[in-house]
């Protein structure tokens, strides 16, 4: 320790001596007997206490002692902090010379460490976990906005996705409002891309610039046009040409707002397997291969070919349905002897079951394709045998076989299968040959599948190497679904929860399927406390359940006797917009009503009945339902068990307005309550109104209230009246 912190040890050590009157003690234990110092008068005690005492005299003397003699005290204090522990313990005072020693040592510096620029935001995501009471990240920068069904969640999306490319658009057009860069780090997104051409002389940088740009007919141009001036042209400008061309099938990308060309086609199977999802326009947009177009031309003039060249036309065959011409190109390659690459094994290992009819002819041309790519030793990668698990999807009884000996393959190359691969290998013992199981076609197999992957799996954060990893989940939890395995469901989930895996759900549609899964696994299988606490952690957050979900959470309410959660649960439907679906709130209805429960359910069972009726009466400016009879009838019957006459004499005129007819059954309930509450005006005016819908039971109802009630000689007339009207016959 250094000079001043020992100064300042000494006079805080002296200031607590003081104040604790140990002073004395202190410095007369330390003083050496060879010191001829003579004694200050301030160390003795007084005899006899002064009139006036001075509280600042003792400070003075106490720093005039120091000041006097700093050296001696200084070196004294040295032994005493060296001897004197101040309490310590001795597991403390051994903690300290270690410390000690470790600080007289060599200082190590530490490595410097390069932290990347989001750094600090991902330590601040990794504070904090997910709200589940909040809305999608995606929202929250417009709160007024924050959906509340999935319709919405569906407009606001597009609507969200249409601004950011119309204010892309704006920028892109207009670069020269758009100069100034203030982001810190720098954000390439939020500056404006050069979408014009700069370079309108005729050389090979301006072939690269329209290459870059995209701009399909340009690049083309540019390129004739130095075939004409004898230009030549690298190879590897040449290539990336092709590559420009064959992905776009030698069209220009569409833009926003263009028109949609002539010859633009979609599948039949495209629109069934887009049905429902959020897609951006370009999506809906596919392409034929037309013959001798520019990219076959430029083939045709090249002088020399690789194949890298092949590869350009046949994908770009395959991407857009030319199968067998994909093949011929193939053909022709090889008749060149030239190798091909691993892409274009993998596109044609893709297109092998449209070029075959027979399941054991698409098998043999895919193997065939593969003895190929060991001859030419041509090194495999994770989608050649993906590609092979997809083809096997369709081919039959063949497939399962087959699935298990790729999945060994993979393996034995040293390639870890993907998300997608076990998403094939699933689909395949599903229902061999289809995409789509049923529950007739899941066996217990399927699930010992499943559960092998999920055994393998587990605690594996995964990445997207594959663009169908985002189907596994969902196929997963379907497997799950169809063969009422919640235990095999929770770990399906789990393995979604490990890491970051919750990426790899796919789009919100994906998402969506997802979730409605597990949740329809959870009502069907699991108990109601833990149904709700799962309701409760996905929505709003990360599901707006459609009304077979909320269908399925009304009958697992009714399965564990929880009815008294029925008018929570209408809320929700209201606030999820599906109080609009005639058939879910008369199922709620009918809940409510089939039995009777103590006086605090009733009393919120027509409060929530009430609710119901302003939906019919089309509230909020919404379109209304239209009236059924049990609606009504459900409806007037849970007011009645509320004591609610009145609003229940009001929905007895509503059948009336709305041409439906009451049963015998309510109008008994009716004249029972009356009845208790002595009112035999209404009894009469009920049994009137009996007679009025032409019932069979008014002679009854009306004998009844003769006899129950007490009435006037006036009301005994109308009674006996109506008593005397004959039954009609059957």
């Amino acid at each position: 320790m250094n000079g001043s912190n020992v100064i300042s040890v000494e006079m805080y050590l002296f200031a607590v001596c003081w104040s604790q009157g140990q002073i004395v003690q202190a410095v007369r234990g330390h003083i050496p007997n060879s010191i001829e110092e003579p004694e200050p008068t301030w160390f003795l005690p007084p005899q006899k206490p002064p009139v006036c005492n001075n509280m600042a005299a003792p400070g003075r003397h106490v720093g005039h002692y120091i000041q006097r003699n700093s050296r001696f005290l200084i070196n004294n204090f040295e032994q005493l902090w060296g001897h004197r522990s101040f309490g310590w313990t001795p597991a403390l005072r051994q903690q300290a010379a270690e410390a000690n020693e470790e600080s007289t040592g060599t200082i190590v510096i530490p490595r410097k460490k390069t932290w990347s620029k989001e750094a600090v935001l991902e330590a601040l995501a990794s504070t904090v976990s997910r709200d589940p009471t909040a809305y999608s990240y995606q929202f929250q920068d417009d709160p007024y906005l924050s959906p509340r069904t999935s319709s919405e969640f569906k407009l606001y999306s597009l609507s969200q996705e249409s601004g950011r490319s119309a204010a892309k658009f704006f920028v892109n057009s207009n670069p020269k409002f758009f100069t100034k860069d203030f982001a810190e780090p720098h954000i390439p997104c939020l500056m404006p891309e050069t979408v014009s051409l700069l370079l309108e002389e005729v050389s090979e940088e301006a072939l690269k610039e329209r290459i870059n740009l995209r701009k399909v007919t340009a690049a083309v141009d540019m390129y004739d046009q130095l075939l004409q001036a004898g230009t030549a042209v690298s190879m590897e400008t040449t290539h990336e040409l092709l590559d420009l061309i064959c992905l776009y099938c030698d069209r220009d990308p569409v833009q926003e707002g263009e028109p949609q060309p002539e010859d633009m086609e979609e599948s039949g199977e495209e629109v069934k397997k887009r049905k429902g999802r959020f897609r951006r326009a370009s999506d809906f947009l596919r392409f034929t291969w037309r013959e001798n177009n520019n990219a076959e031309r430029i083939f045709n003039l090249l002088p020399e070919r690789d194949t890298r060249c092949y590869s350009a036309l046949i994908r770009g065959m395959v991407k857009h349905g030319a199968y067998a011409k994909a093949f011929s190109m193939y053909t022709d390659m090889l008749n060149n002897r030239m190798t091909a690459d691993v892409h274009i094994f993998n596109a044609l290992i893709s297109a092998a079951p449209d070029v075959r009819d027979k399941y054991n002819e698409r098998w043999d041309l895919i193997a065939e394709l593969l003895n190929q790519m060991s001859q030419q030793k041509v090194q495999p990668n994770l989608l050649t045998f993906n590609s092979v698990l997809k083809a096997l999807r369709r081919c039959g009884s063949l497939a399962k076989t087959q699935a298990l000996h790729t999945l060994n393959e993979m393996k034995a190359v040293g390639i870890a299968p993907s998300l997608a691969s076990f998403d094939h290998i699933l689909a395949v013992f599903s229902k061999a040959g289809g995409f789509v199981s049923s529950p007739a076609t899941s066996g217990q197999g399927n699930t010992d599948i499943l559960q092998e992957v999920i055994s393998e799996l587990a605690g594996t954060s995964f990445t997207c190497q594959d663009p169908n990893d985002v189907l596994f989940f969902s196929s997963a939890m379907r497997i799950c679904l169809d063969n009422k395995d919640l235990e095999l469901g929770y770990k399906v989930h789990s393995l979604l929860e490990q890491g970051e895996n919750w990426r790899l759900l796919g789009d919100p549609y994906q998402q969506s399927i997802y979730y409605g899964r597990f949740f329809n696994l959870l009502c069907m299988m699991e108990h109601i406390d833990v149904v709700l606490k799962w309701y409760r952690r996905f929505i709003p957050s990360l599901y707006y359940p459609n009304p077979q979900g909320l269908r399925d959470l009304l009958q697992a309410l009714d399965t564990d006797s929880r009815l008294d959660l029925l008018p929570t649960i209408w809320k929700d439907i209201r606030t999820l917009g599906h109080d609009n679906k005639s058939d879910l709130v008369e199922e709620l209805l009918t809940l409510m009503a089939r039995d009777r429960h103590s006086p605090e359910v009733q009393e919120a069972f027509a409060a929530c009945a009430l609710d119901v009726k302003s939906v019919f009466d089309g509230d909020r400016g919404r379109h209304s339902l239209e009236w059924s009879t049990p609606a009504l009838s459900h409806i007037t019957s849970l007011l009645l068990r509320a004591n609610k006459s009145q609003q229940a004499w009001e929905m007895l005129q509503l059948f009336k307005t709305k041409n439906r007819v009451p049963d015998e059954g309510l109008l008994e309930d009716f004249l029972s309550m009356y009845h208790s509450a002595g009112s035999s005006q209404r009894a009469v005016e009920l049994v009137q109104l009996s007679a009025a819908f032409c019932l069979s039971a008014m002679p009854r109802l009306a004998k009844r209230t003769l006899a129950e009630f007490d009435l006037t000689e006036e009301q005994r007339a109308v009674l006996s009246e109506l008593e005397s009207t004959e039954e009609p016959s059957d």
